[in-house]
C-alpha cells in the first residue's frame, strides 16, 4: 500500500516522486482539510452535549454540579491517556491511530444516545393526577387520586434502567474522551513538522478554527434537535402536551449523539490510507524542517515505555521549566477555564436570566459567539503570518487582545435582571400560604402567571378553582384564583424575567469580547511551538492538553455548577428525592457566573504580562548568560547556540 513507501518521496529530483506527489494521501494539504473535517466531526459532538446539557439536567432531574460533572467526564480519560502521546508521538503511525480514536468516539455517540432508549417515556412533574384530568392540577380539600398516581410514577423511576442513566452517559463520556486522546496532539504535531514554517502558522489557524467552528455546529444542531419534544418518536402530536416556552419543555438531546456517530465514522476512513512520513511542503527549508536534522535529536526515540515513564517526571520537568512555555501554558488554562464554563452553562444563563427557549439560547451560543471566535482566530493567525511576528510579538499581541476583551466583558455583570417575584418562594415571607388548605403537593410544578404579575409554582398553589380549556382540551386560563390579586385569574406558563429588550446589547458584548479575546489563539500557540526543540514538540503539545484537562476542562464546569447551585431558590422534588433546581435567584446568577469568568481573564492577563516581562529580561540579559538552564525560547523565532549545546548535554544524560 502506498502508505508504507515514504521512502520513494525523499529525492524530488527522480521521476517517480512527481506522480506520488499528485496522491492526495502525501499532501500535508490534503491532511489539514481530513484533520479539519474530522475535528469538526468530533467536536461536534463535544458541543452538542454541552448544548444539551440543561435539557438531560432536567430530563433525569440532575443538579448542575452533577451535569458540570457530566460535561467535564470526557477529560478524565483523555488526562490519563495524553501523557503516553508523547511517548508514541514519532514512533507510531500517527494518521491511523488517530483515525482509530475516532472510531472509538463513533461508538461513544452511540452509547450517549442509549439511555433514551432504556428508559421509559419523560413523566414531567406538573398536573397532579393523569395527564388526562385537568382538574387535578387545581386547589383540591382531598387528593386520594394523587397517592395511587404518585406511587406508580415513582415505580417506573426506581426500575433498573433508570438507575443506569447516568452511570452509562458517563462512560460515553469517558470512551468519548480516550478516542479524543491521539487526534488533536498527533494532528498538530504531524502538520507542523511536514509543513513549512511560514505556511504552519496559517495551518494551525485554520485547525484552530475549526476546533472552534465544531462545538458551534454541535450547538446549532442542538438547537435544531431540541425543538423536537423528547419521546417524538414514540408520541404523536395530539399527545404532546408540552410547548417550546414550558419550563418543563424536554427535547430530543438524543438524536444529534446519533447523526453524529454516522459523520464520526466517516471521518474517519482516510486515515487508513494516510502515510507515516510525508514528503515535505515544497518551500519548507527551513533547518528544523529537514530530515537529517530531525534525526540527529531524538533522544525519546531511544527509550523503552518503562524507560520513558520513569524518565517522565524529568522531562516534564524540563519542560515546565522554560517560564515562556509554562506562563503561555497556565494563561490558555485560564482561558480554557473560562472557555469550559461558556460552553456549558451560558445557554442556561441565557436561558434563564432573558426568558429564553432553549433552543434559542443555544442558537445564540453556536451562530453568535463561536462564530466570531473562530473568525478571531484566523486573523490571529492571519495577522502573525503576515506580519512574521517573533515569540516577543506574538506575547504582546496575546496581552492587548486580553486587555481588551477584559474591557469588553466588564459591562456584562451590570446587563441582566432582577429575579421574578415567584409566590411563597421570592421575595421569601414566613406569612401562612393562602393555598394551604389545598394540600397542594411539593412535588407539582405547572407554573402559571396570575392577573396580577405574580408566578405561582402551580395552578393549585394559586388556589385557582376552575379552568378553561381549548378544543384540544389543552389549559388556556385558570380563574376563580383566590391567592391572585387583582382580576383573579392566572395563565399558563412562567410570567418570566421581564427584560427580554436587553438580550441584544448583552450578546453585542458577549460577540465583541469572544471576537477580541480569541485573538490570543494561534499566537499563544505558535509561541509553545517555537520555544521547545523540535524533538520535544510531540511531548510539549502533550503535556500542554494534559494541564488543560486537569487544571481547566476537568474542574472547570464542576466548579461553574457549583457556583450555580448556591444560586438557587426552590429544587425540584420527585420520589422524595431533589432534582434539578426550578427557579434560581438571577441577581445572584449573573453575578456569580459572570463573576467567576472575569476572574479566569484576568489570571490569563497576568500570566501574558509576566511573559513579556520575562522575555524583555531575557533580550537584555541573554549575552551574559549563555548557559542559561531551560533555554528554549525563541525571541526571533530561531535557536541560539547555547540551546544546541544545552540539549546535546540533556541527550547525552538521558542515554546514560
Amino acid at each position: 500500500m502506498g502508505a508504507n513507501d515514504p521512502a520513494v518521496t525523499c529525492n524530488p529530483a527522480g521521476s517517480r516522486p512527481p506522480t506520488r506527489r499528485q496522491s492526495p494521501f502525501n499532501s500535508i494539504k490534503f491532511f489539514v482539510l481530513c484533520h479539519s473535517l474530522l475535528q469538526l466531526a468530533q467536536l461536534l459532538v463535544s458541543g452538542y452535549m454541552k448544548s444539551s446539557i440543561s435539557t438531560i439536567e432536567r430530563r433525569y432531574g440532575l443538579s448542575s454540579q452533577k451535569s458540570g460533572l457530566l460535561a467535564s467526564f470526557n477529560e478524565v480519560g483523555n488526562t490519563v491517556l495524553i501523557v503516553f502521546v508523547s511517548f508514541f508521538g514519532s514512533r507510531v503511525h500517527r494518521p491511523r491511530f488517530i483515525g482509530g480514536g475516532a472510531l472509538l468516539a463513533c461508538l461513544a455517540s452511540l452509547l450517549m444516545a442509549m439511555p433514551h432508549f432504556l428508559s421509559g417515556e419523560y413523566d414531567y412533574t406538573g398536573s397532579i393526577g393523569s395527564s388526562g384530568d385537568n382538574s387535578s392540577s387545581l386547589c383540591q380539600s382531598e387528593s386520594t387520586l394523587t397517592t395511587s398516581s404518585s406511587n406508580q410514577s415513582c415505580s417506573k423511576q426506581e426500575s433498573p434502567a433508570q438507575k443506569v442513566v447516568y452511570p452509562m452517559l458517563l462512560l460515553g463520556q469517558l470512551l468519548l474522551g480516550i478516542g479524543a486522546v491521539p487526534i488533536q496532539p498527533f494532528g498538530i504535531s504531524y502538520i507542523d513538522d511536514y509543513a513549512s514554517k511560514k505556511n504552519s502558522p496559517l495551518y494551525l489557524g485554520i485547525l484552530l478554527a475549526v476546533t472552534s467552528i465544531g462545538p458551534a455546529f454541535g450547538f446549532i444542531t442542538g438547537s435544531l434537535m431540541l425543538r423536537f419534544y423528547v419521546d417524538f418518536n414514540t408520541l404523536t402530536k395530539d399527545q404532546i402536551e408540552l410547548n417550546h416556552k414550558d419550563l418543563r419543555w424536554v427535547g430530543a438531546w438524543w438524536l444529534g449523539f446519533l447523526v453524529a456517530s454516522c459523520l464520526l465514522f466517516l471521518t474517519a476512513l482516510p486515515y487508513l490510507f494516510f502515510p507515516r512520513e510525508m514528503p515535505k511542503e515544497d518551500d519548507a527549508d527551513d533547518v528544523e524542517s529537514r530530515p537529517d536534522s530531525k534525526q540527529q535529536t531524538n533522544p525519546l526515540q531511544e527509550l523503552s515505555l518503562l524507560q520513558f515513564l520513569k524518565s517522565f517526571p524529568q522531562i516534564a520537568l524540563r519542560t515546565l521549566r522554560s517560564p515562556i512555555y509554562l506562563l503561555v501554558v497556565l494563561a490558555q488554562v485560564n482561558l480554557a477555564a473560562l472557555l469550559a464554563g461558556l460552553a456549558t452553562f451560558m445557554a442556561k444563563f441565557i436561558e434563564r436570566q432573558f426568558s429564553q427557549t432553549v433552543s434559542f439560547s443555544t442558537m445564540m451560543i453556536g451562530g453568535v459567539c463561536i462564530p466570531l471566535a473562530v473568525l478571531g482566530t484566523v486573523l490571529g493567525g492571519a495577522l502573525m503570518r503576515r506580519l512574521n511576528l517573533s515569540v516577543s510579538s506574538a506575547s504582546k499581541l496575546c496581552t492587548g487582545a486580553i486587555l481588551l476583551g477584559l474591557f469588553f466583558a466588564s459591562p456584562l455583570l451590570l446587563i441582566g435582571c432582577p429575579t421574578q417575584k415567584v409566590a411563597e418562594i421570592f421575595p421569601p415571607s414566613g406569612a401562612l400560604s393562602c393555598s394551604a388548605g389545598c394540600r397542594c403537593p411539593q412535588e407539582a410544578f405547572n407554573p402559571v402567571c396570575g392577573s396580577d404579575g405574580v408566578e405561582f409554582r402551580s395552578p393549585c398553589h394559586a388556589g385557582c378553582n376552575s379552568i378553561e380549556t381549548d378544543t384540544n382540551k389543552k389549559a388556556t386560563n385558570y380563574t376563580d384564583c383566590r391567592c391572585v390579586g387583582g382580576l383573579g385569574y392566572a395563565s399558563p406558563g412562567t410570567c418570566g424575567s421581564g427584560c427580554s429588550h436587553l438580550l441584544l446589547p448583552f450578546m453585542a458584548l458577549l460577540g465583541l469580547t469572544s471576537f477580541v479575546a480569541s485573538f490570543s489563539q494561534t499566537p499563544s500557540y505558535m509561541m509553545i511551538l517555537r520555544t521547545v526543540p523540535a524533538e520535544d514538540k510531540s511531548f510539549a503539545v502533550g503535556v500542554q492538553y494534559m494541564l488543560f484537562r486537569v487544571l481547566a476542562f476537568m474542574p472547570g464546569p464542576v466548579l461553574y455548577g457549583s457556583v450555580i447551585d448556591t444560586t438557587c431558590l426552590l429544587w425540584g422534588r420527585k420520589c422524595g428525592k431533589q432534582t434539578s433546581c426550578l427557579y434560581y435567584n438571577l441577581d445572584r446568577f449573573r453575578q456569580r457566573f459572570l463573576g467567576l469568568q472575569v476572574v479566569f481573564v484576568c489570571g490569563g492577563l497576568l500570566c501574558f504580562l509576566l511573559t513579556i516581562v520575562v522575555l524583555r529580561r531575557r533580550a537584555t540579559g541573554q549575552e551574559p548568560q549563555p548557559g542559561c538552564k531551560g533555554g528554549y525560547e525563541l525571541v526571533n523565532g530561531q535557536k541560539t547556540h547555547e540551546n544546541s549545546a544545552t540539549k546535546e548535554k540533556e541527550q547525552m544524560g538521558t542515554k546514560s
